[in-house]
């Protein structure tokens, strides 16, 4: 029988924790209220997840290497970056085996992603066209045709409907085994295009290096970013890894390192009980050991105070 479910979140990490089959880190990059939503199918070992978020975000996706994954915007007019280069609406992105990457997002976002095992895909594309089909090693951009696209963004989009709104339909057998057979010849059509993101191996190259940036920075333990330092450690020139930053994440490496503290502080405030927890307490345990110095940067960027995040209602995920 298919697994369905839909649920809304105000937090960012309980948001990325339940992007299942991927290790996703959110990095919220303007102020106001979160709140995201998720709709996810489970047709078997095929998986069908709709999301959507209402303000602007950086996104480190780790892909599980069991899975192949499909992933493309779901409403026109709403600019994605991933790897780097801005997608159209229509676009698919073929994901690498366990790739880890950035996508970047301007503003409310609402995107899909389909996900199956890898001999599965092969199979299906043998017996549907006659060719072979395999995970690519490195992420793809592909543009298929308008009505290939259309058609598949038209059955996600009605099977994420029938899941959120038509439960008995989804729990026939017959209805869910139709749907599954429609989605992943719909699939496989949009799978057999040229690659349309340019110059592949500069873009491995520098995602590589986005990576290996990301790597230091989690294992990074001080305050204050290093930055010829964490060069040298990544094997990079300074004006390199600047570049990257500006192409991946529209902002410099030295930003993008205070926004992840903050993200993690605000995620902590949110998290406390104001009654037992402070300000202070929380933003030292983050290493922000200048408070008036915080305060502002947090002020800046989220809109509002620490003090009144850790006094805001405790919202439940649903």
């Amino acid at each position: 029988m298919a697994q369905k479910g839909t649920a809304t979140f105000a937090n960012p990490d309980d948001y990325g924790a339940a992007i299942r089959s991927a290790t996703v880190k959110v990095i919220v990059t303007a102020g106001g209220d979160f709140n995201a939503r998720l709709t996810w199918l489970d047709f078997g070992d095929l998986h069908v997840l709709r999301g959507h978020e209402n303000l602007p975000r950086i996104g480190f996706f780790s892909l599980s290497p069991a899975q192949t994954f499909v992933s493309f915007p779901t409403k026109a007019g709403v600019p994605l970056t991933y790897g780097g280069i801005g997608l159209r609406f229509g676009d698919v992105v073929f994901h690498g085996r366990g790739e880890r990457m950035h996508q970047r997002t301007n503003g409310e976002y609402q995107w899909g992603l389909i996900s199956l095992p890898p001999e599965r895909l092969a199979a299906y594309n043998k017996a549907l066209t006659g060719t072979s089909i395999a995970t690519p090693r490195e992420g793809r951009i592909l543009r298929p045709s308008r009505s290939d696209a259309k058609r598949l963004l038209g059955l996600h989009s009605r099977i994420c409907r029938l899941a959120e709104t038509r439960h008995e339909l989804i729990a026939n057998p017959e209805v869910a085994r139709a749907l599954e057979q429609e989605l992943i010849h719909a699939l496989v059509n949009c799978l057999t295009v040229g690659d349309a993101g340019g110059n592949l191996k500069k873009r491995r190259h520098h995602a590589d290096i986005m990576v290996r940036f990301e790597d230091a920075l989690a294992a990074h333990g001080d305050p204050h970013l290093n930055l010829p330092a964490l060069c040298s450690a990544i094997g990079v020139p300074e004006r390199t890894l600047r570049a990257c930053c500006t192409e991946f994440l529209g902002m410099s490496p030295t930003r993008y390192h205070l926004l992840r503290r903050l993200n993690m502080v605000r995620s902590a405030l949110r998290r406390a009980d104001p009654e037992t927890t402070s300000v202070a307490e929380i933003a030292r345990e983050h290493q922000f050991l200048e408070l008036g110095r915080f305060a502002v940067a947090y002020r800046t960027v989220f809109g509002e105070m620490p003090s009144s995040t850790l006094r805001s209602p405790r919202i439940k995920t649903a």
